[in-house]
């Protein structure tokens, strides 16, 4: 390819991700674990894989011919209230090795990460974001296009950002 065929070529923009395969030892035992466990939609069977539904997002799980080493790539699943959800799933069996804990601050909310594995080793993250209270500010009285006032007394957040 020359650089004229790359200047006239179609840009290509990869910006959703519509499945994410995980290769597993024991397909049975992953089934149970990402069915039972943790709770993802099972979908269908194709031979030696399984395909569940995580949200938008098809997870398929497949057995291989040679061993499975545990990869470097890690599954983060959302959650809401990953206090919760970390009881709900140590109770169900889930050895964390890490429990929840805070990552990051950002100026709207907390980021917290709790770490596990699947049965064949692969890392698993639980997540959550959690919204942060809105600080009081010292400042002089005028709103902001981002929905926030501010006094002599303070500034306070709406959350309402257009």
């Amino acid at each position: 390819m020359d650089s004229s065929e790359v200047a006239t070529s179609p840009s290509v923009h990869l910006d959703e991700i519509g499945q994410i395969a995980v290769t597993v030892s024991d397909l049975e035992r992953s089934k149970d674990f990402y069915r039972n466990v943790l709770g993802l939609q099972f979908l269908f069977d194709a031979g030696t894989m399984a395909f569940f539904r995580c949200g938008t997002i098809r997870f398929a799980i497949g057995k291989s011919n040679t061993p499975v080493a545990p990869s470097g790539t890690i599954l983060y699943f959302r959650v809401p209230d990953i206090q919760s959800a970390h009881r709900a799933l140590a109770a169900k069996g889930v050895d964390f090795t890490q429990a929840p804990f805070r990552v990051a601050q950002m100026a709207d909310h907390d980021l917290w990460l709790a770490s596990f594995r699947d049965p064949d080793g692969n890392p698993i993250e639980l997540m959550c974001e959690l919204p942060r209270a809105p600080k009081l500010i010292t400042g002089s009285r005028r709103t902001t296009q981002f929905g926030v006032e501010s006094s002599d007394h303070g500034t306070f957040s709406t959350g309402a950002v257009d």
